[in-house]
């Protein structure tokens, strides 16, 4: 097994750079957060997403194997010193059955080139903004939520949350703090953060899936504007499932929401990399 703590010299002309674990949190038996260091030349966007990987396990013929790579939503703000993650655990999976168990101070790749549509350049501007979400696809809010210039923009920011037990909503604890810790956007926050977790399977104040929310009203509840999607003041971002994505995606356009991109802003967005 590779010792993921040596340091991993990588070529300069290659696409990663190879950075060190700072910290790792175990939410669950099959979730996880995790940071690492961040060079002094990663610049990226709140909202976007990275490369990160592992080496491959060594060939039978003595080879070397390529690294194991896979996209991840940056979870920091584009303002922070480390860069944050969270992630699924999949047993025997190719590359999170092994990052699963990294610790401080081993050694991943990082992409070099972060990007993504998950971004404020992606939308117009607006009065309240959605950040509609299940399972992982909290990550690239997490980011987003913590940017100043979001509440510059706009008036209301919401995150919603959905899964299917209580124990999954990580950072649950932060978010329903309004961001009470955070350096940059704890006094906006305060009164323009709203965070509404839903669950599917368990007990819980909220109940059902991010659709249903939707439809009777519950998402709408304790903010300022109609009780509906409104596509003159309201922007939504989407990353989670694809059925979610599709789903509400559909439902936005059905009320005149247009798509946006980098290149044409719009009225919501979705992560396309993340979706089959």
């Amino acid at each position: 097994m590779t010792d993921l703590r040596a340091p991993v010299l990588i070529p300069e002309s290659t696409a990663f750079n190879s950075v060190a674990v700072k910290w790792v949190r175990h939410w669950n038996e099959h979730l996880f957060s995790f940071a690492v260091e961040r060079p002094a030349s990663f610049r990226f966007r709140s909202g976007e997403f990275v490369m990160i990987g592992l080496p491959g396990e060594a060939n039978d013929d003595g080879k070397p194997a390529k690294p194991v790579m896979r996209a991840y939503s940056i979870a920091s703000p584009a303002w922070a010193e480390e860069l944050e993650f969270l992630s699924i655990k999949v047993p025997g999976g190719p590359l999170t059955g092994r990052l699963q168990a990294v610790e401080p101070g081993d050694q991943v790749y990082l992409g070099r080139k972060p990007t993504g549509t998950l971004v404020l350049d992606a939308l117009l501007g607006g009065k309240r903004l959605f950040l509609l979400s299940t399972g992982t696809g909290l990550a690239p809010f997490l980011s987003v939520a913590r940017d100043p210039d979001v509440y510059e923009r706009f008036e209301q920011v919401v995150i919603v949350h959905g899964t299917r037990r209580v124990d999954d909503l990580a950072c649950r604890e932060a978010l329903e703090a309004r961001l009470a810790d955070d350096p940059l956007v704890s006094e906006q926050a305060a009164t323009q953060f709203h965070y509404l977790p839903a669950v599917t399977r368990e007990d819980f104040h909220t109940t059902g899936r991010i659709p249903a929310l939707i439809e009777n009203g519950r998402l709408f509840q304790g903010l300022a504007g109609e009780p509906r999607f409104d596509p003159e003041n309201d922007r939504v971002m989407l990353c989670g499932s694809t059925a979610m994505i599709r789903e509400i995606a559909s439902m936005l356009e059905h009320m005149g929401f247009v798509e946006g991109s980098n290149a044409n802003p719009g009225q919501f967005v979705i992560e396309r990399a993340f979706v089959d």
